[in-house]
């Protein structure tokens, strides 16, 4: 396994999201709707010639928030972005984004989505000016996320490529490209979200690791990859499953670090048994109860991890949506997991 740069045992890190401030987006209308997958100027509250300079303030809260709460493992929180995944998804050549086109989410409805009508190329960094403005002001480790190729074939309506596959790969082969400028600004850490792993997990087996591989290949730092069963705001009241459907396959890829949903859906941690190979990023923090944990109950959710894992191996987090809290519940708690981790890292005797 590739060492993580300067970290404690059991390092601390968010996902991807952290709760944008009321006052740059409209908060109620992000709440209000499926996930933008194309872009969504009209939840932006700030107008367009100010709309940089209040992202980039709101990404510094998020930065000083993390640093705060003792978080090892930093990341923008994903301010910039009006979903994790439309930002990339919207800038590569071959989409057209002035006619979307339309997919079913996972949550079985029609939403509007990217309509692949040409070749899919990376054009220039997308990312990568963000990414030097995280790097440049958090400490120690940083992380970045991007949508993965295979979540983004599943989430586009296909009217060039002769089937998804052929259409997977060439996104892969731009976001291999987005990865490598990313590294070179002084990521640690990019990360793929590919949630759609789970929801699609046959289609997955046909094509995804292909695809995966392809992207992270030949990149020079960490890579992680997302999976999980869905945002707790998005799917409230609807029953997870214990394990997932595509796992175990992830162990084959080149990825460096598989991050999971568990708190939520109460995954049974024996399931990363599945994963020998891989470090895990564990999600011991319930984003669908507002109660803030205390330490200890995050110390129990990361030792019962540990009896199928090793402590060298595991990275504590959250589950996944934390954009949809308020920002002070967010941040309670992220500082519960970061305690909760200190527990069981002094009794490891490694604190």
């Amino acid at each position: 396994m590739k060492s993580l740069p300067g970290l404690k045992l059991l390092p601390t890190a968010i996902v991807g999201s952290y709760p944008q401030p009321d006052w740059l987006i409209d908060r109620e209308k992000l709440k209000g709707r499926l996930p933008p997958r194309v872009r969504a100027r009209e939840l932006w509250r700030i107008a367009a010639p100010w709309l940089a300079d209040a992202q980039e303030a709101a990404t510094l809260v998020a930065i000083s928030d993390q640093s705060l709460a003792g978080i090892d493992i930093v990341g923008d929180g994903e301010m910039r972005r009006e979903s994790y995944s439309n930002a990339l998804a919207t800038a590569l050549a071959g989409i057209d984004i002035d006619n979307p086109g339309t997919a079913i989410d996972r949550t079985g409805k029609p939403n509007p989505v990217p309509r692949v009508a040409g070749r899919i190329s990376r054009l220039s960094s997308i990312e990568g000016g963000n990414a030097a403005f995280l790097r440049r002001r958090a400490c120690g480790c940083v992380k970045i996320t991007l949508p993965g190729p295979f979540t983004m074939t599943q989430q586009a309506q296909n009217d060039f490529y002769p089937d998804d596959e052929a259409l997977a790969l060439d996104y892969a082969t731009a976001v291999n490209a987005e990865l490598k400028d990313l590294f070179a600004s002084g990521v640690d850490i990019v990360q793929l979200d590919e949630p759609y792993l789970q929801a699609r997990a046959d289609k997955a087996r046909a094509y995804a690791l292909k695809a995966i591989d392809r992207a992270v290949d030949g990149v020079g730092g960490l890579t992680a990859l997302h999976i999980c069963f869905g945002y707790a705001h998005v799917h409230q009241g609807a029953s997870k499953p214990s394990g997932y459907d595509f796992l175990g396959e992830l162990n084959e890829s080149k990825i460096d670090i598989v991050s999971l949903e568990a708190a939520q859906p109460g995954l049974d941690p024996r399931v990363l048994r599945e994963l020998p190979d891989k470090r895990i990023m564990y999600g011991v923090i319930d984003l669908n109860d507002p109660a803030i944990e205390t330490a200890e109950i995050v110390a129990r959710r990361i030792r019962a991890a540990l009896e199928h894992t090793t402590p060298e191996q595991l990275i504590v987090a959250p589950d996944c949506g934390m954009k949809y809290l308020s920002r002070e519940t967010a941040f309670g708690k992220l500082k519960a997991m970061a305690d909760g981790a200190a527990i069981v890292r002094r009794e490891l005797g490694a604190d």
